[in-house]
């Protein structure tokens, strides 16, 4: 009797269970088949596309609100590999449409399924408009295609193709990089676009579509009760003055090198021209990929290269105003400070090195005036063997390199510039290294006082030091961006000020040299009529070539407004190409005209090579 009892608690348990597990896949059938209407979607998915709702881009003005990009409408054909049977009737007539041989259909098909058999990939992007009307008019005799409306950019100017940037195709460090991608996507390469992609991209949207069996769409399923609205990209003001970025590319036409221009209260950059350069539109449409690869072949033009924000050149005699600078903070010279030169500086052995026909002895504005190697020399070398401050030449320069790197030297800005390099301003264990622990001495490395040895600098840091001295001793981070969203959202990111490691008061001498160098100085081919300017010449010493002309200028020196640095290469002193063109840029700046036609003409048409 108990043994009869225990197997029939058995059995009613085993029955229980067993009801237990029908029960919970009867909930979960009514779940599916009667609640859960997203099942009901993907059991219908042969009836439906799921297609995604890509918004605009945001547009890009200039700091005067003249539109510099905005987009225009572009169809991608889209394919489903397991949908598209194409007999080859079909397959002829759609490479025929599209322009395409079979193989190349067969590599695009073969593309898309690597990629997935039942997601739908791009199989030609930006369709022509004679292409989407043909197409989209027999579609229905294409199972497995769709056309899918996208924006592309629409360039308003032929200038800043660097600062502006283009937009390309994701690849799988990007999709790995940020989920948010999936293949077919574009994103910001270069630039603006780059830097500011989250902004402009905006975020995707999703639809779907009622499909019939002749592959027409029908309409929103569901009213589009499922379906996600796309959110537009930001639109962004730059910093930019469009008119002088196209000025400043017309002077540089038929050279190499690059225009810097900044406003120095503020860190906006006005204008970045990098020469040689292209036409924006290149990079945009079907076309792109080959535009690419024959701007990027071109080794001799380079026009990929962005010299403002990416060559790296000797500063040249530019440089002696950082060095008069230090040696003022240091205590090392005064303004009166007089040294002899007679023609160069002696550092040993019977050398000398060389310096320009002018009197001698000068005082420190006169040296920067008449940009004497030798007075920048002694400079350096009485800051190097104070004994009294420093124990060794090595704890001195290290003192010296930490002044010169206040001024953004040597380090990248981080601020919204892609690509930027960092220059080089060289460690006191780099020549340790190079000469040995304690043997070397000032006159061992005298010539980067005045600009070269090892010391590498940017455009656009060249920019920056003439922007610290119109401000007398500070910076905001050079920038390109203005306002995000509307033009009175200001981006706050870079209104953090730099305050450099000299004092303001030793501003003043440096600035007096500076303007008598416009005066009637090396830099008085940079004066414009009218206004006081500060320059300074410099000719940077190139290995393979002719010397690099360079000048940064800044004006009016009473109330600044713009910073400048002019860099063209293989063109030999500052004064004879950086000089001139320095001056119609500000003069174009601060007075919208140029009252001097016969000097834009001789710049504007002369090629240096």
């Amino acid at each position: 009797m108990g043994e009869t009892s225990v197997y029939t608690n058995r059995k009613w348990i085993i029955l229980l269970l067993f009801g237990i597990v029908i029960a919970v896949y009867e909930l979960r059938l009514f779940q599916l088949q009667l609640l859960d209407e997203q099942w009901d979607i993907k059991a219908r998915k042969n009836a439906l596309r799921y297609v995604d709702d890509f918004p605009p881009r945001g547009l890009i003005y200039d700091r005067n609100g003249q539109l510099l990009v905005n987009n225009t409408i572009s169809y991608d054909l889209m394919v489903i590999p397991r949908l598209a049977k194409m007999e080859p009737p079909q397959q002829t007539e759609i490479c025929r449409i599209l322009g395409i041989s079979d193989s190349d259909y067969n590599a695009r098909m073969e593309k898309a399924r690597k990629y997935s058999t039942y997601a739908a990939s791009i199989f030609m992007r930006q369709l022509t408009e004679e292409q989407h009307n043909y197409m989209e008019e027999r579609m229905y005799q294409y199972t497995g295609f769709y056309m899918q409306a996208r924006t592309t950019r629409n360039y308003q100017t032929h200038a800043a193709a660097h600062t502006l940037g283009y937009i390309a195709e994701v690849n799988y460090n990007d999709m790995e990089r940020d989920p948010y991608y999936k293949m077919g996507d574009y994103i910001g390469k270069s630039g603006i676009e780059r830097s500011y992609e989250t902004e402009l991209r905006g975020k995707k949207g999703f639809k779907i579509k009622l499909v019939n069996n002749l592959n027409q769409e029908k309409g929103a399923y569901e009213n589009g009760k499922y379906d996600t609205a796309a959110i537009p990209g930001k639109d962004l003001w730059t910093t930019l003055d469009k008119d002088l970025q196209e000025y400043g590319e017309m002077l540089m036409q038929g050279k190499r090198g690059s225009i810097v221009a900044i406003e120095p209260s503020t860190g906006e950059i006005l204008c970045l021209v990098t020469s040689p350069s292209y036409d924006p539109a290149l990079l945009v449409g079907r076309e792109r990929g080959a535009n690419y690869a024959r701007l990027n072949d071109d080794s001799i033009e380079k026009p990929l290269f962005n010299r403002a924000l990416m060559a790296m050149y000797p500063p040249g005699s530019t440089f002696k105003l950082v060095q008069a600078l230090v040696g003022l903070e240091e205590g090392a010279v005064t303004p009166a400070s007089r040294f002899p030169c007679y023609a160069g500086f002696p550092y040993g052995g019977g050398h000398k090195l060389g310096c320009h026909s002018h009197g001698s002895p000068l005082d420190m504005p006169s040296a920067i005036q008449t940009s004497c190697n030798a007075w920048f020399c002694y400079d350096f070398k009485a800051m190097m063997e104070n004994r009294k401050k420093y124990k060794t030449t090595k704890e001195a320069y290290d003192a010296w390199r930490q002044k010169v790197c206040s001024f953004g030297f040597g380090a990248p800005f981080n601020s919204d510039l892609a690509y930027e390099k960092t220059g080089n301003i060289p460690t006191s264990a780099y020549y340790d290294r190079y000469y040995g622990e304690g043997r070397w001495r000032a006159t061992t490395i005298i010539s980067i006082s005045i600009g070269q040895g090892e010391i590498m600098v940017t455009p656009v840091q060249l920019a920056n030091l003439v922007a610290i001295i119109a401000n007398k001793g500070y910076y905001y981070p050079p920038h390109l961006v203005k306002a995000i969203g509307s033009r009175d959202s200001l981006n706050s990111r870079f209104n953090t000020r730099h305050t450099v490691a000299v004092s303001p008061q030793n501003f003043e001498p440096v600035i007096e040299g500076m303007k008598r160098a416009c005066l009637a100085g090396t830099a008085r081919t940079a004066a414009v009529p009218g206004f006081s300017l500060g320059g300074k010449t410099g000719t940077a010493q190139n290995p393979h070539g002719k010397d690099h002309s360079i000048l940064v200028c800044y004006g009016p020196t009473e109330n600044p407004k713009i910073a400048i640095s002019v860099i063209v290469e293989n063109a030999g002193f500052g004064a004879t190409w950086a000089g001139p063109i320095a001056g119609l840029m500000i003069e174009k700046y601060l007075t919208d005209t140029i009252k001097r036609p016969d000097l834009e003409q001789r710049i504007k048409t002369a090629v240096i090579r």
